[in-house]
C-alpha cells in the first residue's frame, strides 16, 4: 500500500478542489498515483461538485422537522430559487431534517461529518447532490428545541421555505395556538421574546441614538428624557415578541393571546433564505461582452 502524505492529499485538492476525506480516499484507491486519483474523481462527480463550492449559495429553503421529543428548523442553500422546487433537493432537504432529528449534532461541523448513512457523511452526501442537482448546495445552519409533555411546538413554512419558523409553548399541548404564534413570527419578525431580553448594550445604544434625534429636533433639555422614554417603550414593543400586535387580531397583543391559552413562550426561531448573505447579482450585458471578446 502506497504511503499516502498530507503534502500529496494537498496538492490533489489544489488541482481538484475535492475535500480533504475525498482526496485522501482517492489516493488510497489509486495507490498515491496523482493522475489517476484526479480521474478518480471525476469519473466519482466530485472534482466536478467541488468545483461549483466558489458559487454563491444564497437561494434554496427553510425547512421545520419534528418528532415526540424534539423539533428542528433548518436552512439548506443553493444558487437559484428555481431548486426548491425541485424534488431531488427537497428530498436532500426532507432527509437532512431526519439526520439532525436523530443524531441532534451541537454544531454546524459535527453534523456534516456524522454519517447520515452507514459509511457516508452529511457533507458527502451533500457533495452527491451537488453533482445531480448541478448547483452549489450547503447546509448553513440549523436550530434544535427539546418537547416536553407540557409543551406544544408550532410550525409554520411561508412561501415553499422562504421563510421557516418553530416555536415552542410550555403549559400547553394545543400546537394549534403554537402555530398561530409561529405565523405572526413569520410575518412580523420579533428579535426577542420580552423586551426584558434586549441586550443591555444594544438598549442603551438605541437611548443614545432617541437621545440625539430628541436634541436635534430641538426640544428642550427638561423635556427630552420624557420624550426618550416613550419612544424607547415603543420601539421596544416593536421588536419584542408579547408586546406586539397579535397579527390574527390586532386588539390584543402576542403575550395576551399566549395567557388566555394559559401558556407562555419559551422559544423561537425565524430563519430567511439568505438573510446576511451578500447575493450574487448577474450583469447579463458585462456576461455577453466577455463572450464576444473570448470569440
Amino acid at each position: 500500500m502506497a504511503n499516502i502524505t498530507a503534502q500529496m492529499v494537498k496538492e490533489l485538492r489544489e488541482k481538484t478542489g475535492a475535500g480533504m476525506m475525498d482526496c485522501k480516499r482517492a489516493l488510497v484507491e489509486t495507490e498515491g498515483v496523482m493522475d489517476k486519483a484526479i480521474d478518480y474523481l471525476r469519473e466519482k462527480g466530485i472534482a466536478k461538485a467541488a468545483k461549483k463550492a466558489d458559487r454563491v449559495a444564497s437561494e434554496g429553503m427553510t425547512h421545520v422537522a419534528s418528532n415526540d421529543k424534539h423539533a428542528v428548523v433548518l436552512e439548506v442553500n443553493a444558487e437559484t430559487d428555481f431548486v426548491a422546487k425541485n424534488d431531488d433537493f427537497q428530498k436532500l432537504v426532507n432527509k437532512i431534517a431526519n439526520h439532525l432529528l436523530r443524531t441532534r449534532p451541537n454544531n454546524l461541523e459535527e453534523a456534516l461529518n456524522s454519517d447520515i448513512e452507514k459509511g457516508v457523511t452529511a457533507q458527502e452526501y451533500i457533495t452527491e447532490a451537488i453533482t445531480k442537482i448541478g448547483e452549489n448546495i450547503s447546509l448553513r445552519r440549523f436550530d434544535i428545541k427539546e418537547k416536553s409533555e407540557d409543551s406544544a411546538s408550532g410550525e409554520y413554512i411561508h412561501m415553499n421555505g422562504r421563510i421557516g419558523v418553530l416555536v415552542i409553548l410550555k403549559g400547553t399541548n394545543d400546537t394549534a395556538v403554537a402555530k398561530d404564534v409561529a405565523m405572526h413570527v413569520a410575518a412580523i419578525n420579533p428579535q426577542y421574546i420580552s423586551r426584558e431580553d434586549v441586550d443591555a448594550e444594544e438598549l442603551a445604544h438605541e437611548k443614545e441614538v432617541l437621545t440625539q434625534q430628541a436634541l436635534n429636533e430641538g426640544k428642550p433639555a427638561n423635556i427630552v428624557e420624557k420624550m426618550i422614554e416613550g419612544r424607547l417603550s415603543k420601539w421596544l414593543s416593536e421588536i419584542s415578541l408579547l408586546d406586539q400586535p397579535f397579527v390574527k387580531n390586532p386588539d390584543i397583543t402576542v403575550g395576551q393571546y399566549v395567557k388566555e391559552h394559559h401558556a407562555t413562550i419559551a422559544s423561537f426561531v425565524r430563519f430567511e433564505v439568505g438573510e446576511g448573505l451578500e447575493k450574487k447579482e448577474d450583469n447579463f450585458v458585462e456576461e455577453v461582452m466577455s463572450q464576444v471578446k473570448k470569440d
